[in-house]
């Protein structure tokens, strides 16, 4: 049996779990470093996932609770879209990726472990980063803590903006 430390996900295990939508809750908490919460536009805000698929992957999330894209008042489309090229551009100047995957989760079906409450991903990719651990172990590590990635990447933002 294979055994991969990742000590970060004992606070989550241990910790009660928070009614309502933590997509709606967290930026109301005005705790952006402890929630992981990079920058906050005018609709939208990033946010790092604290389950990545990749280091540095990050939301793009409206700050209002909807599940879909239809009925969005102007400037919430083009925000969204804004956010997610400044995540994009961020990631290419801290962490270097040679590619990304960017996608909008909608539903449970679509994905999403908060089916009420769109978001999109934009998880930065490198050449090599799927090895024999996810494809044989179906295990994925990640190299950095999540607290260090977001150092560099609120870093990277602050020379950036």
């Amino acid at each position: 049996m294979e055994h991969l430390w990742a000590p970060w996900r004992i606070e989550y295990i241990l910790s009660k779990k928070p009614e309502g939508c933590i997509f709606c809750t967290k930026p109301g908490e005005k705790r952006d470093e402890e929630n992981l919460i990079l920058y906050r536009g005018v609709h939208h805000f990033i946010i790092m996932n604290a389950y990545p698929y990749n280091n540095g992957h990050m939301m793009v999330v409206p700050f209002r609770h909807t599940s879909k894209l239809s009925g969005w008042a102007d400037g919430e489309r083009e925000e969204m879209m804004e956010l997610a090229d400044l995540a994009v551009e961020l990631l290419r100047h801290t962490m270097h990726p040679d590619g990304f995957n960017l996608g909008i989760n909608m539903g449970i079906v679509g994905g999403a472990g908060i089916a009420d409450h769109i978001h999109m991903h934009i998880v930065p990719r490198w050449n090599g980063d799927t090895n024999f651990m996810p494809v044989i172990s179906d295990t994925r590590v990640i190299s950095e803590h999540l607290r260090a990635t977001y150092a560099n990447l609120k870093r990277g933002l602050e020379e950036m903006l």
